[in-house]
């Protein structure tokens, strides 16, 4: 029989319990709706992966309009002495009283590959995609009232055409939504111009993969959060000085990451976009994307600026794994839940993110990296974090 032919989860635990001699008690443990799952979100169900939340902050923020509001971070991890350490830069952060995170929406995208006979088919595609581009904004918005065609590339190569379609998919992440979108697109351009699309998804995307068109192109949304931390703050909450703090980052952040060929000019973005993915049920696979993205540091008259940007990050408060009831409270925690909240929640995770470079950055500076985590992921109260002098 295949796995498909057991009609429930715990038919299936029991087939794989008797059939490679394992207990699966502790997946078949949860609280999810089996139909709802089984409707949309994973196929041969046979329980769940329970990962560990911890609550870091509160973090206050800025918004634009200047309205500050206070949130709490919901992280899910099995990494020891992460959700501390972001709490420590929430800390940071909320006492400085001044950040900001500021958002735009790039949008997700889709890019279809074409195969043509010669440059002539290359300048005819062309053509009749921006010629057309209109009709094809209604081809895309007859699959889903929530979607819009906005802009797209075009990008021969040899035989092959690569278009990058973006699209605004409301309060979803909607790359599913898109990828619907594109192939009914595909199906008119085939149709019009006789020239066959290889692939729905040519990497032209690009999909959860790292590379520097998501970082100088944009996709899903561009974040920028930013604070100006006083010497005060660096020194009693970081525990160490402007001048050490700056010294780290530029030597980690930008030498170390040129020198390996890093695609991400960071600490540790992916760190923290990783934990609250997982809690609000995001598509962890967009981490990728996430963790391209880069930190600046600056020493202002011994008070010191830091930023991150970033310029690919794919988030939704609506839709796919949002919609289950745990990843619901994890957004409801942080007032992000439903409609009309995936703006303010794009900010949040840049203030996370943010939150997240300082406390790694000051720790390195300090020297208590390893202490942490002796501490706090090695499960050793008697140790006692250095703090520098």
């Amino acid at each position: 029989m295949s796995l498909r032919d057991y009609p429930s989860a715990a038919s299936r635990r029991s087939f794989l319990e008797k059939e490679l001699s394992v207990t699966l008690s502790h997946i078949g443990s949860h609280t999810l709706s089996e139909a709802a799952v089984r409707a949309k979100n994973c196929e041969n169900l046979i329980g769940a992966a329970q990962v560990p939340v911890g609550i870091a902050g509160p973090l206050l923020l800025n918004d634009k309009s200047g309205r500050r509001k206070t949130y709490y971070l919901p992280l899910a991890t099995t990494e020891g002495a992460l959700v501390a350490s972001v709490s420590r830069g929430c800390k940071a952060i909320t006492v400085s009283g001044n950040a900001i995170s500021v958002v735009q929406r790039v949008g997700v995208t889709r890019g279809p590959v074409f195969k043509v006979k010669d440059s002539f088919e290359v300048m005819k595609l062309q053509g009749f995609v921006k010629r057309y581009f209109e009709t094809l904004k209604k081809e895309a918005a007859s699959t889903s009232e929530h979607l819009t065609l906005t802009q797209c590339n075009i990008v021969p190569a040899g035989p092959y055409v690569f278009i990058r379609f973006y699209f605004d998919t409301q309060d979803a992440m909607g790359m599913n939504m898109a990828t619907i979108a594109t192939d009914k697109m595909v199906a008119r351009i085939e149709r019009e111009t006789h020239i066959p699309c290889i692939a729905v998804a040519g990497n032209f995307d690009i999909d959860k993969k790292p590379a520097w068109l998501n970082a100088i192109g944009m996709r899903g949304w561009i974040v920028r959060s930013e604070v100006l931390l006083s010497a005060d703050v660096v020194k009693r909450v970081l525990k160490t000085t402007p001048e050490k703090f700056y010294d780290v980052w530029l030597a980690k952040c930008m030498v170390g990451s040129a020198l390996s060929g890093s695609m991400g000019f960071n600490a540790q973005f992916a760190n923290v976009i990783a934990a609250l993915f997982i809690a609000t049920g995001q598509d962890a696979a967009h981490v990728v994307e996430g963790s391209v993205g880069m930190t600046i540091v600056e020493v202002r008259k011994k008070e010191v600026y830091v930023a991150v940007h970033l310029p690919s990050l794919m988030v939704g408060t609506v839709g796919g794994g949002t919609e289950l009831a745990t990843q619901q409270e994890a957004l409801q925690l942080m007032g992000v839940a439903g409609t009309g909240k995936v703006a303010e929640f794009a900010s949040v995770v840049g203030g996370a993110v943010l939150a997240g470079e300082i406390s790694l950055l000051a720790s390195l500076a300090e020297g208590s990296l390893a202490h942490a985590h002796e501490i706090l992921a090695r499960g050793n109260p008697k140790s006692e974090i250095r703090s520098s002098k």
